[in-house]
């Protein structure tokens, strides 16, 4: 089983950056990619970023740019950083795993709030 702990979001005004982070334990040699989803007020759940074991990283077409995923290995964790924020970009962020048997884990999402 894998563990996954996101970092504390919070309130910043458009324009603004934030980072978040994502730590693994547990069945950590089990992951192969990635990365951090989020959902809207009243919208379903999408992707942000993803990266892979190997750093080959992707992107939403609405975040490219202005964030940027990173991981390190040897820390088992994920963050991502978001500049330029958009009050748009208000949402729960999740923080995503993938085991190499394709079973997804979640963090328990965190509020980022962007205020115009």
């Amino acid at each position: 089983q894998v563990q996954l702990v996101q970092s504390r979001g919070g309130l910043v005004q458009a324009g603004g950056s934030l980072r978040l982070s994502c730590a693994a334990s547990g069945g950590v040699f089990s992951i192969n990619s990635m990365g951090w989803y989020r959902q809207g007020p009243g919208k379903q759940r999408e992707l942000v970023a993803t990266i892979t074991s190997g750093g080959i990283t992707n992107y939403a077409d609405s975040v490219k740019g202005r964030f940027t995923i990173s991981r390190d290995n040897a820390k088992n964790s994920v963050y991502l950083q978001m500049n330029g924020l958009k009050p748009e970009d208000t949402a729960v962020y999740y923080c995503n795993a993938v085991s190499i048997h394709s079973r997804n884990y979640w963090g328990q999402g965190t509020q980022v709030t962007v205020s115009s």
